[in-house]
């Protein structure tokens, strides 16, 4: 673990980068791009990086940023901040608040840092800056992947088809980290699983359209549909141990053109969540025999078909490897060290160092004003007051959660360089 010494060789410019990396990050969330879309994004990261010893690598998986520096023998440490926004108009009210739309098939689109990315982003620059001017503290090698695309889940796996194995090389440890509705200037750790394996399913049921005064002459699919989502909520009460976290939602069902006619087909969309790959299997097993046998049993002209989109992998963090970092977060952060509680979120993070073949561990910050956070709590309503990831309302203040963050990937490399 990095000495006293090494950290405060590191930590002493912090004060020196706090202007720009404030000023940075207030035009990243003024200034929100859409995945996939993160051009003017990388270029500004690319722009800033000038400013550091890293080798810079842009245009990775499309949009991604990729830096290395190498500083001797030593291990090599991967640090991920994701860059992309999401489709959220702001209502937060902040002077530097986003304005931005974009024009696409479905008509003008908002967009809004409304997940905390433009965090992630400053936090990773602040962080190479400080680990670049501080060279003489650590000894190894440093790599940066600011990640497209991590809200449509596919990011991660457009970089590693994009050379991003090999421009990394061997690695030893990744690590990332993400704001959460916390108090800021707290950090969390947790050993296992942290972040939900999610996956969405599109379910077309057929059936056979007729006159809504004839039903006799028909298969109704509207019918089907809904005794199939009222027997998928059985799936996670029934099948799945009390012990095993997962969640099941029917999030959208169509069907139909008018009030008298029935359709030929339905569609339903459903989310799993889920933490352990037993656990996933059993539930996608279990909605498709759930909607075959419904099918069958309606007398179905066809077979359903099922089509999975947008998944993500489970966050599992290695044990040996998050007990070193929270270990070093412990002693750096004292009581501001917390234990992080299991997230029903799903990120693809771990779809890299997965790739890579090395440990991870991927912790929480929080961003929230501790005053207007010890507030909500003593009236028993964090979940009314507390704005959370992917509102528009989501805002973390700027400082201490800057500080905070740059400092956890500092302390966490130095544990290893």
């Amino acid at each position: 673990m990095g000495t006293n010494a090494e950290l405060s060789t590191v930590l002493t410019g912090l004060s020196d980068i706090r202007e720009w990396q404030e000023d940075f990050y207030r035009n990243l969330h003024r200034n929100p791009e859409l995945s996939h879309q993160e051009h003017d994004t990388a270029e500004a990261i690319v722009k800033r990086l000038g400013n550091t010893s890293f080798d810079v690598h842009d245009g990775v998986g499309g949009t991604g940023v990729v830096g290395v520096l190498r500083n001797g023998e030593g291990p090599t440490v991967l640090l991920r901040a994701d860059m992309d926004a999401l489709p959220v108009r702001e209502a937060t009210d902040l002077p530097y608040a986003s304005t931005e739309s974009v024009i696409g098939d479905g008509g003008e689109v908002p967009v809004m840092h409304a997940c905390g990315h433009d965090v992630h982003v400053a936090c990773l620059l602040g962080a190479a800056q400080l680990l670049s001017d501080g060279v003489s503290g650590w000894s190894g090698t440093v790599v940066l992947v600011f990640q497209t695309a991590e809200e449509t889940g596919d990011g991660a796996r457009t970089m590693l088809d994009d050379r991003l194995a090999e421009l990394v090389g061997d690695v030893d440890v990744a690590f990332a980290q993400h704001v959460l509705p916390a108090p800021a200037g707290h950090v969390g750790t947790r050993v296992g699983p942290v972040l939900s394996a999610a996956d969405s399913m599109r379910i077309t049921v057929y059936g056979r359209g007729g006159h809504g005064s004839m039903p006799q002459a028909t298969i109704d699919p509207v019918v089907l549909a809904a005794m199939i989502v009222i027997r998928l909520q059985t799936v996670v009460s029934r099948e799945i141990s009390p012990a095993e976290p997962a969640v099941l939602t029917v999030g959208r069902l169509t069907a139909g053109s008018k009030s008298n006619i029935i359709p030929d087909e339905a569609v339903i969309e459903l989310n799993v969540r889920t933490y352990s790959s037993a656990v996933r299997d059993t539930v996608l097993d279990a909605i498709t025999r759930i909607v075959v046998a419904e099918c069958q049993a309606s007398g179905c002209p066809k077979d359903p078909d099922f089509e999975l989109f947008d998944r993500f992998p489970a966050t599992v963090n290695d044990a040996d490897v998050t007990s070193k970092v929270t270990e070093a977060f412990d002693a750096y952060f004292g009581d501001s060290a917390r234990p992080l509680p299991l997230q029903t979120a799903s990120e693809d993070f771990s779809d890299i160092p997965n790739a890579l073949g090395v440990p991870y561990t991927y912790w929480g910050i929080g961003g929230i004003d501790p005053d207007v956070y010890r507030a909500a709590e003593e009236a028993g309503r964090v979940s009314d007051d507390i704005p959370v990831n992917h509102s528009a309302t989501f805002a973390p203040v700027v400082q201490p959660t800057l500080d905070t963050g740059t400092q956890a990937l500092v302390v966490a490399a130095l544990a290893w360089l």
